[in-house]
């Protein structure tokens, strides 16, 4: 999902949550409380992101393998 410079794209915000898709169509959110100062483009490395994909992926196979 992240290697050779792949990018994630800005969908939405819901519930204190900006949601983003990898281009393998992975969606996956980041809490505005992270956010901090920083700043959250429409479209960014995917690299950038890691930490929230990462998250995502374990809380996906929590739900599938409890």
């Amino acid at each position: 999902m992240v290697k050779g410079n792949k990018q994630v794209t800005f969908e939405f915000a819901r519930k204190g949550e900006l949601w983003y898709k990898t281009e393998c169509n992975f969606m996956f959110p980041v809490p505005f409380g992270d956010m901090g100062d920083g700043t959250f483009l429409k479209q960014d490395k995917a690299m950038i992101l890691m930490r929230y994909i990462r998250k995502q992926i374990e809380a996906v196979n929590s739900e599938v393998n409890p």
